[in-house]
């Protein structure tokens, strides 16, 4: 076991020195890094505790996913009437009380409307029921009822929906390494490091982005509009900048074209210099964008974000090409940021900051400077007593929990993880647990030496019997950490990231690189005794 090739002493310092190297920029300034080849910047990201930053928790509204849902299916049923051949006429389609029901006009088509709306129903996850459950009333109403299970299945796509735009729009605003993570059945945590003004934040992921475009409804009356009433089929909708002086205006329910067709959008200038937003829709988009306007002409439509009104312009002449633009009495960097809304896509459901928390770039600090003096005094600790203990082998142990600590910070930096305090937590209890397999080994070399066994053959043994102990230990510790980096969010996952890579680069340096350096020793020097 003391015999070491050529080869194998490159496959153990190699991957020491890379690990140590990619270490080494994450003590130099930005300055510096910025001037590194790019395979080199390979940095330690601080979390929020230490370099300051944002904390939002937001909440979803499950009745906002379920009014969606309705308004989907509504959108899926006239389509899907409109093309049976015959085509099945109905009334006009009720969302009351979370149900949709409408009535057949010709009773003798109600079972096959019944067989056209079925296929549209899907099965709730692994539940055995559907989404929606679909019956008739009367012989000749039809009901789509949601079910629990179906809203709940909804919910859940939403919010893995919502948790990767959010992490688009956040992307976009060029911040570095956001920890965002779904909390719970409807909450999302995001955290920003580096981002003290969460405003703009709030401001950004508060927003919903659902863009829509609809006709107005001219036939409403404007009493019962600014009552809140409006014909069957339209609906009532804020609209702040309405020049018929009130804050409301009746629209037609059926979406003309919704954000979901756009492929970008950027913030611009009118002809008056005002900010505005241009969009871009796809081929799909750009076409019924195209052909509504076309069959519209002089007829107003609304511009609609987040089920309120922006503008509601007239239609001069038919927008053809595949683009437009949005107004709305918008500011430079409120036009921005609906850009990049409407770029990163819209999220299916409103989210509301239901905690807000901000960490002070002062208080990180001293969180660093805390976790930097505890593991200075550990590392002062450990090695003192490892020396006074062992002598030459403990020299050899501590110049293994160097290197171990560099490469502990050059692993992270290559896989781009975050350290936290619990991080620094979890360095500190590596600098202490990293020494554990040497004292097994060498008083393992001890017991052998006081059974007779000369110094090759103890040296052999020590290494041989006491590394099954430490890969059984390290395995344990290892299971606890993979259910604490699974289970846990937050500084209990950035403790469990340091601790797992720490548990490998220990059981490496401990064990492999300290014996490459003792048989080293036993063959350049052949010691006829050894002092542990």
């Amino acid at each position: 076991m003391l015999n070491f090739s050529r080869w194998a002493i490159a496959a153990i310092i190699l991957p020491l020195l890379i690990g140590a190297l990619c270490a080494v920029p994450s003590f130099l300034p930005d300055s510096a890094v910025a001037q590194l080849p790019g395979f080199m910047r390979t940095r330690v990201n601080l979390g929020l505790d230490l370099s300051g930053g944002s904390h939002l928790l937001l909440e979803a509204s499950t009745q906002d996913v379920a009014k969606q849902r309705l308004t989907n299916m509504e959108e899926q049923v006239r389509t899907e009437l409109r093309r049976a051949d015959p085509r099945i006429a109905i009334g006009d389609i009720s969302s009351r009380d979370g149900k949709l029901s409408f009535m057949v006009r010709e009773p003798s088509q109600v079972d096959a409307a019944v067989e056209r709306i079925r296929p549209l129903t899907q099965g709730a996850g692994l539940t055995g029921q559907r989404d929606f459950n679909v019956e008739v009333v009367n012989s000749s109403t039809i009901v789509i009822t949601p079910t629990d299970a179906g809203i709940k299945s909804a919910v859940k796509s939403a919010m893995e929906v919502a948790t990767e735009v959010i992490r688009k729009r956040i992307d976009e605003m060029g911040t570095r390494e956001p920890t965002i993570q779904q909390q719970g059945d409807n909450r999302i945590v995001v955290q920003v490091p580096g981002l003290q003004n969460p405003k703009a934040l709030k401001d950004l992921l508060g927003q919903t982005a659902k863009l829509e475009f609809k006709l107005v409804d001219t036939t409403a009356n404007p009493s019962e509009v600014a009552q809140g009433r409006a014909p069957v089929g339209s609906e009532v909708l804020p609209y702040a900048a309405n020049p018929a002086g009130i804050p409301f205006i009746a629209v037609k329910r059926q979406v003309m074209v919704s954000g979901e067709d756009l492929t970008d959008a950027t913030q611009g200038y009118d002809q008056s210099n005002q900010p505005i937003v241009n969009i871009r829709f796809n081929s799909s988009g750009g076409r019924k964008f195209g052909q509504v306007t076309s069959q519209n002409v002089n007829r107003p439509f609304a511009i609609i974000l987040d089920g309120r009104v922006l503008s509601a312009p007239n239609i001069n002449e038919p927008i053809l090409g595949g683009s437009a633009q949005v107004s709305g009495s918008f500011t430079v960097e409120s036009a921005n940021q609906l850009a990049i809304a409407l770029r990163s896509g819209k999220l299916p459901v409103a989210l509301t900051v239901v905690e807000e928390r901000t960490v002070g770039p002062g208080l990180g600090a001293d969180s660093i400077r805390a976790g930097l003096i505890a593991s200075i005094v550990a590392v002062v600790a450990v090695a003192t007593f490892m020396f006074m203990s062992y002598g030459r082998f403990g020299l050899y142990a501590n110049l293994a929990v160097t290197i171990n600590v560099l490469v502990i910070l050059g692993v992270m930096g290559i896989l781009g993880a975050t350290l936290t305090l619990p991080g620094i937590a979890g360095f500190v209890l590596t600098i202490g647990t990293a020494v554990d397999a040497n004292v097994l080994i060498y008083e393992r070399i001890r017991e052998e030496r006081r059974r007779g066994r000369n110094v090759v053959a103890s040296i052999e043994h020590g290494y041989k019997e006491a590394s099954r102990t430490i890969f059984e230990a390290n395995v344990t510790h290892a299971i606890a950490g993979g259910i604490m980096l699974a289970l846990g969010s937050g500084p209990v996952k950035g403790f469990a990231i340091v601790l797992l890579i720490g548990i490998a680069t220990s059981v490496f340096t401990a064990v492999t690189f300290t014996r490459l350096i003792v048989s080293n020793w036993v063959r350049r020097t052949r010691p006829t005794d050894i002092h542990i």
